[in-house]
């Protein structure tokens, strides 16, 4: 699994440390020290560098909290496409206008499958989040296999998952809800909040470390900019009506951007996303369906295929309803999309692999005959110079 370190647990910087940086977007000691351990050569005393975050990406410029100020500066030429939430440095280019030096190493990234079917490419959604909030309003019925792979992501990502029920107000059947989501997301904290009566956020405050950053994940109109209005104290993020029959909100969040509250805690508003592919999501899986694997290795055969073998652990806990059916349906799905996704990424390995070896070749090949013609043309003429003397 990968390390998470977060970013809001406080500890002194080492003695080197830079001091200064955009605290009002999460930076703190531990990010100081972060930064220390990943200087860049170019930076020096006649060329200083200043940490700074990726608060919001746009199509030609990025948007960047350096110190106090906010900066719009173009795409780095050498340092990666940076994504929401990113540390970087900044410094001066040659025109004494500041520039993207570099994008540290993240230290959590939520990635997705990009959407399109055959796609085995990877979209990072936000990096360095401390906890991933993933929201499930009440004014709708609960999808059961979404949340599962929305937690499967969360987990992967390197961050804590919290589940966050919002709209608690609107509906009779809340607790319900409640309670079928702490069954199904077993070993995640679960949140209830009411934004508009203010129920919950004192509640949901306190899962949060010290100068972190939350980001919030769910679909359109689950609440998520309302939540954030509630927790900075005033109206930041539009909002917008959810249509009855169908449950579809507008996408009144457009763009991932990062919101400060006062304290130095940071939130992350993401546009409602309809699916989420899993992307090499072993850690994910791991910790979302830990119970199943576990069954698996009680078969009496290490091979077992879980149908009709004699002694299969995973069918026993079907039939006495320890293990759900949808349940069971749900982590096989997941499998078959991932192992899809990884025959994928094979194929395209070994067609890009193909590609170069043929351009190596025929590269190899155009330049081998241009010498041997070259020799010959060499030859010809100096055999014409001898002929003329």
């Amino acid at each position: 699994m990968k390390n998470f370190s977060g970013n809001g647990l406080d500890s002194p910087a080492a003695p080197n440390s830079v001091r200064t940086g955009p605290t009002l977007y999460g930076y703190s000691a531990v990010v100081a020290q972060y930064f220390d351990e990943n200087r860049l050569p170019v930076c020096s005393a006649d060329n200083p560098c200043e940490p700074g975050r990726v608060v919001r990406v746009d199509r030609s410029l990025v948007l960047v909290a350096v110190g106090m100020e906010l900066l719009h500066l173009p795409y780095p030429l050498d340092a990666g496409v940076p994504v929401t939430g990113d540390w970087v440095w900044i410094g001066p280019n040659r025109a004494g206008d500041r520039q993207i030096l570099g994008v540290l190493p993240r230290r959590s990234e939520l990635s997705r499958k990009r959407a399109f079917e055959d796609s085995s490419a990877a979209q990072v959604l936000a990096a360095n989040m401390d906890v991933i909030g993933v929201v499930v309003p009440v004014d709708r019925p609960l999808t059961h296999n979404r949340l599962e792979r929305t937690l499967v992501a969360a987990w992967d990502s390197g961050a804590v998952p919290l589940v966050i029920v919002t709209k608690a107000d609107l509906e009779q059947a809340a607790d319900d809800v409640v309670g079928q989501v702490i069954l199904q997301a077993a070993g995640v904290d679960v949140v209830t909040t009411s934004a508009e009566n203010g129920d919950g956020i004192e509640d949901l405050l306190a899962h949060l470390p010290p100068r972190s950053t939350l980001v919030l994940l769910g679909p359109s109109g689950a609440g998520k900019s309302t939540l954030i209005n509630a927790l900075v104290g005033h109206n930041v993020q539009h909002t917008g009506e959810v249509r009855s029959g169908d449950f579809r909100g507008k996408h009144t969040t457009t763009s991932r951007e990062l919101v400060p509250l006062a304290d130095g805690t940071v939130l992350m508003d993401t546009p409602g996303v309809r699916g989420f592919g899993l992307f090499d999501a072993d850690d994910g899986m791991e910790q979302m369906f830990g119970d199943v694997d576990e069954l698996a290795g009680l078969c009496r055969f290490s091979d077992c295929a879980h149908q009709q073998e004699p002694g299969c652990a995973v069918q026993a806990a079907l039939a006495d309803g320890t293990l759900e059916d949808r349940r069971w349906n749900n982590y096989l799905k997941l499998q078959r999309e991932m192992a899809a996704l990884a025959r994928r990424r094979d194929a395209a390995a070994s067609r890009a692999y193909q590609r170069e070896w043929h351009q190596k070749v025929v590269g190899g090949g155009r330049s081998q005959r241009s010498a041997e013609r070259a020799k010959s043309e060499r030859e010809e003429e100096q055999r014409s110079k001898r002929k003329r003397r």
